[in-house]
């Protein structure tokens, strides 16, 4: 099976805070967990892809780049985004097609915006999804807690489906690129 890990927002300023908002809940173990996972991928020669979202300090600068103390393998692949939605207006789509990738693995931010979309688009783009439950992060909303708002979306996208394809949420220790979708059709 054809495989790749999705790495949404993982941006510096996005991440650490910056003039307009607060750094995301629990940095240091998303940022720990996005890199052991990126060499999980490595090991398994799967895809790795970066997503970068170009609201996020206008678009340049050292701010706008992924996260410094994430580790970007030479061969990963880095698409720009400007909406919400990480297949909308970039070329993610053709490329997993083109390399006939059947299960995304998706991490990195933020959990109610732009990787709940993914995780939701993916399924309906016939991909399985593995959403890594401690590997995307948000920060608090005026209602609800950062930590509520990961909680929530770990709970509604572990099992969610568009028929055929469906999403999961598993954590970073586990071995994420062996997909466990089948046990559950």
């Amino acid at each position: 099976m054809k495989q790749a890990l999705l790495v949404i927002d993982a941006q510096q300023e996005l991440m650490d805070g910056g003039p307009q908002q607060q750094g995301v809940y629990e940095k240091d173990k998303v940022i720990n967990n996005i890199n052991r996972v990126i060499e999980q991928a490595l090991k398994k020669k799967v895809h790795i892809v970066f997503i970068r979202d170009k609201d996020v300090s206008n678009g340049k600068g050292s701010g706008f780049q992924v996260h410094k103390d994430i580790s970007i393998p030479l061969d990963a692949v880095i698409f720009d985004k400007e909406a919400t939605n990480s297949f909308y207006g970039t070329p993610l789509l053709e490329y997993l097609n083109e390399k006939n990738i059947q299960h995304l693995v998706i991490m990195g931010c933020q959990s109610e915006y732009c990787i709940d979309t993914a995780v939701r688009t993916a399924t309906v783009h016939h991909f399985d999804v593995t959403l890594v439950g401690d590997g995307h992060s948000t920060v608090d909303s005026k209602i609800l807690s950062a930590k509520q708002i990961i909680q929530h979306h770990n709970e509604t996208l572990h099992g969610h489906y568009n028929v055929d394809h469906f999403s999961i949420v598993r954590n970073a220790d586990e071995d994420l690129f062996t997909p466990t979708h089948n046990t559950y059709r």
